[in-house]
């Protein structure tokens, strides 16, 4: 009997056959890849790209370090080019992987003795993600801007306490309204540090508040998504 091999990985090690396409939303999807020897620090990201394709797109790595895979989370652009042919893509199918590339990382030496406040809106929660499943004592709290509930992506692995969710077009959020609206009424220890991911609105508008509230620009990260 003759047993045909199929690796998951190519030669030249930038394409990878995906695992899993992960349906989390009408709109948003996980994909996974195997990881292989692929070595990455949370809050780093990739560029992905399709096999036949010219394009490429810059993702956020939703999985942790430890994980047994490499995954990432994208929400389809109804008219736009690239992610509508992500969201056709299925298990077996190749895409080129190159990074991982950004220092929006946790500094170790922090951990022990800080407060980490994750500020997030939309597909900006990937790389916090990323950061609370690499280091399970990080005392973190996640507080997530989107529209509705339902983009609450994989709320289940946070723990309640510690998870902010913040609705501005229903009411099943935590908190009614914009995520700003929260930073303004909350108080923070003064050896927080604060990581923030989501659009460039939401980045500027949150710093400025964190400013008006005494915090040092030094104790403030930003990755921000185009």
């Amino acid at each position: 009997m003759t047993m045909e091999f199929k690796p998951d990985i190519t030669l030249d090690e930038t394409f990878y056959k995906v695992k899993e396409i992960r349906k989390l939303t009408d709109e948003a999807f996980s994909i996974r890849l195997p990881k292989s020897r692929f070595k990455y620090h949370a809050g780093q990201h990739i560029s992905l790209g399709i096999q036949g394709d010219y394009q490429s797109r810059e993702y956020s790595i939703y999985s942790g370090e430890n994980d047994e895979y490499l995954e990432v989370l994208v929400k389809e652009v109804k008219d736009g080019y690239f992610t509508p042919k992500l969201s056709k893509l299925k298990p077996g199918d190749l895409v080129e992987v190159n990074g991982p590339f950004g220092k929006f990382k946790i500094d170790d030496k922090k951990i022990k003795d800080h407060k980490f406040v994750f500020i997030a809106s939309g597909t900006g929660i990937a790389p916090f993600r990323s950061m609370v499943r690499t280091y399970p004592n990080l005392d973190y709290t996640l507080i997530h801007g989107v529209r509705y509930g339902s983009e609450a992506y994989d709320k289940q692995e946070y723990a309640a306490d510690r998870h902010i969710l913040c609705t501005s077009g229903d009411k099943t959020g935590k908190v009614h309204g914009r995520l700003t609206k929260y930073l303004k009424s909350a108080d923070f220890e003064k050896n927080t540090q604060f990581y923030l991911c989501g659009n460039s609105n939401m980045i500027f508008d949150a710093i400025e508040v964190l400013k008006d509230k005494g915090f040092d620009r030094d104790q403030i990260h930003c990755e921000v998504y185009f």
